[in-house]
Order: structure tokens, then C-alpha cells, then sequence
């Protein structure tokens, strides 16, 4: 099987050696996206807004991919200060319906750029 990266401008470019997802079939392996403006590639600034520039950065790129973010099967949230974490339930219920894709929740000591959060996924195209 081969793999394919995808990019769009619509999404920060990679700011390291990485694709901003991989297609391998029909699943799609979607990087890490921290609250940046693709437009000026700034960090926003406070939680609430760097979790909805990360939810709008992944949905772009789950886009260029030929998907949405509801076929994300698993998401990963990288949090600085876990007790920011209901405001991340906040915003995945906005931006996703049930049945929510599987999800893991790590503390971290500090993210690229000092952002509060980062999120990466996997997502299953229909076939």
C-alpha cells in the first residue's frame, strides 16, 4: 500500500519534517495542529481560542483529505494545563456529533511554540 501526504493552505504548514496528514488507503493520519493562523502562521492567543483554531486546523486539513471531522475515529489532546480540559469537551461538542471518535487526554509539560494545546487524529474515509 502506498501513502500519500496531504497539505492544504488552509491549515498551518508543517513547521518540522512531517506531512500535515498521510493518507494510507482509506484511513488518513492527521498531525498535531497547535493554535496557529495559517494566514500568519501567529499562535492565537488563550485556550478558548487556540482550541477552536485547532478544531478549525484539523478540519482543514481532514477536508484536503476528502473528509470531515466527524470521521475521525481517534483524537489525541496534548493539554499544558489539564484543568483546561472541559473547555476542550466544550468545543468538540460544537464542532462534532455523536457517536464521538475515541479519544486520549495527556498533560504535557510544554507544547511547540508555547501553545496550550494540541490535537492530532485519525480518520476513516468511506469507501
Amino acid at each position: 500500500m502506498t501513502s500519500t501526504p496531504i497539505t492544504t493552505p488552509l491549515a498551518p504548514a508543517a513547521i518540522g519534517t512531517y506531512s500535515q496528514a498521510v493518507r494510507a488507503g482509506n484511513t488518513v493520519y492527521l498531525s498535531g495542529q497547535i493554535g496557529l493562523d495559517p494566514a500568519t502562521m501567529a499562535l492565537v492567543e488563550g485556550i478558548d481560542a487556540q482550541i477552536t483554531r485547532v478544531l478549525d486546523n484539523l478540519g482543514a486539513v481532514a477536508e484536503a483529505a476528502g473528509g470531515k471531522l466527524s470521521d475521525l475515529v481517534r483524537v489525541t489532546v496534548y493539554l499544558t494545563d489539564l484543568s483546561h480540559f472541559s473547555k476542550v469537551n466544550e468545543a468538540m461538542a460544537r464542532y462534532l456529533a455523536a457517536p464521538y471518535p475515541a479519544r486520549a487526554a495527556v498533560g504535557v509539560a510544554s507544547l511547540p511554540r508555547g501553545a496550550l494545546v494540541e490535537m492530532d487524529g485519525i480518520m476513516v474515509l468511506p469507501d
